[in-house]
């Protein structure tokens, strides 16, 4: 088994769940806690750990993201009462990725040995670590903003709030999650 490759998969727990508040329906925020979906999922994970096949953190967290697209789309299936709906499920998949993309995109630029796509790993940890740690509508404001691409007045109608408070939101929670990448290293 490589070195790279950790069986303890309480460490992609930040990032699990802000993957899980992204693409959380917010119709169904009120009935379903992202929290609930990521533990199921890494009880999943747990249970199935002999039959990954991967290699390194890398391979362990699009193998998580599987798990969690394949988690959320039931949880909106049984919300919702559909009928299974594989191109939901696959959408979510890609979304989830896409989001994981994004996340990774703001922390480093191209890299491409093992050592440099390991460490982008784990910077993508701390960072979503460190987005878990911000206020609740300081960590709405800069996920929409910034990996969702929302605009200051979309935000502000989300939010129910003025774009001025927006703009302090973003000012605050950007400057709190550098301070706390920083004490953490990743910086």
């Amino acid at each position: 088994m490589n070195p790279a490759f950790d069986p303890d998969l309480g460490r992609f727990r930040s990032y699990l769940l802000l993957l899980a508040r992204l693409r959380l329906d917010r119709r169904l925020r009120g009935k379903l806690d992202p929290s609930d979906v990521v533990q199921q999922t890494l009880m999943e994970a747990h249970r199935d750990l002999a039959q990954f096949r991967g290699r390194d953190a890398e391979q362990q967290a699009a193998w998580l993201r599987q798990i969690l697209a394949r988690n959320l789309a039931g949880a909106a299936r049984d919300f919702s009462r559909a009928k299974r709906d594989l191109r939901r499920e696959h959408s979510l998949q890609a979304g989830l990725d896409d989001s994981a993309s994004r996340l990774e995109q703001w922390l480093a630029q191209e890299q491409s040995s093992p050592s440099q796509k390991a460490q982008k790993q784990e910077h993508a940890l701390l960072l979503a670590e460190a987005l878990t740690e911000l206020p609740e509508k300081q960590r709405e404001a800069v996920v929409l903003r910034h990996f969702h691409g929302w605009s200051l007045e979309e935000i502000g109608r989300e939010l129910e709030c003025t774009t001025a408070a927006v703009t302090g939101l973003l000012f605050r929670g950007l400057k709190t999650l550098r301070q706390s990448l920083q004490d953490k290293g990743a910086s």
